[in-house]
């Protein structure tokens, strides 16, 4: 056989492996390749290996991973006229790769886009207590917004989380005064109500003291034990009554003999003896 019949069959044969070869696309586990010949969608394949016809076909690769996508800080103003600077941050990923290339040119900046008007207009429509106490709310209503928008664009918004609140100094020195009255607020509550407590528990010792003398006179007596312990002083402190209860009941019923008319019983004075002379 002519060597140059040769030549031209190998370059031939040589030209349709590299030819078939290059209709070859490799698509990862996490990828899904949208496939165009000659301009018309014929869909989305893969994951692996398949052909395609060469130099007609064009492929796009799609990744199906959750996609975390930070919102840049936006200056809102809410609905109580306070200015701050909210950053965000949205998780979202492709359910349907076709509508993902062509619906949207770009759904990453889309999804941006609308997150960051999203987020003005939400927190625009909220109080500065409102973001603070009920940020999952806010979040929840910022996903739902989101998703609907994205949802003719196959991508999927699993959630939106409000990262960073940036509020002006003076806002943060009023909040802080707040709370500082808050707590001295707390602080003077809980302390009535121990007040109220004491007073019940000494209301109840006095009456158990009342009922008994005897514990009065020990708990008179603890008391002027504490303070000599205290303090090394002179105290002065009345007689105790029991004292000076028999000369009292004497009193009174000498009082009451006068008053009926019995003479009392008179004792003579006394008379010292007369001395004697001494004779010498």
């Amino acid at each position: 056989m002519d060597p140059i019949l040769l030549i031209v069959i190998g370059a031939i044969v040589l030209v349709l492996v590299i030819f078939a070869l290059s209709g070859l696309r490799v698509v990862q586990q996490y990828e899904r390749g949208v496939i165009f010949i000659l301009g018309r969608l014929t869909g989305a394949q893969g994951p692996g290996v398949f052909w395609v016809p060469p130099i007609i076909t064009r492929m796009i690769k799609v990744d199906l991973r959750i996609v975390t996508l930070t919102v840049p800080p936006q200056e809102v103003i809410t609905r109580d006229n306070v200015t701050m600077k909210v950053a965000a941050v949205i998780y979202f990923y492709v359910v349907d790769p076709n509508a993902a290339v062509v619906n949207v040119v770009n759904y990453n900046q889309a999804t941006t886009q609308i997150g960051q008007t999203t987020l003005r207009n939400v927190l625009g429509q909220s109080e500065l207590d409102e973001l603070l106490a009920h940020r999952t709310k806010i979040n929840s209503d910022l996903q739902t917004i989101i998703d609907e928008h994205t949802e003719r664009w196959g991508v999927k918004v699993t959630a939106v989380e409000i990262k960073d609140i940036e509020l002006p100094i003076s806002m943060q020195r009023a909040m802080a005064k707040q709370a500082e009255a808050e707590r001295e607020k707390r602080a003077k509550v809980i302390h009535a109500e121990g007040e109220l407590m004491a007073s019940a528990q000494l209301a109840q010792a006095a009456n158990v003291i009342s009922s008994q003398p005897s514990a009065l006179q020990l708990r008179y007596l603890q008391t002027l034990t504490e303070i000599a312990v205290e303090k090394n002083s002179t105290i002065i402190f009345p007689l105790p009554l029991d004292l000076v209860e028999p000369i009292l009941s004497s009193m009174r019923r000498a009082t009451a003999a006068a008053e009926n008319g019995d003479s009392p019983r008179t004792i003579p004075p006394y008379v010292p003896p007369t001395p004697q002379p001494q004779r010498l």
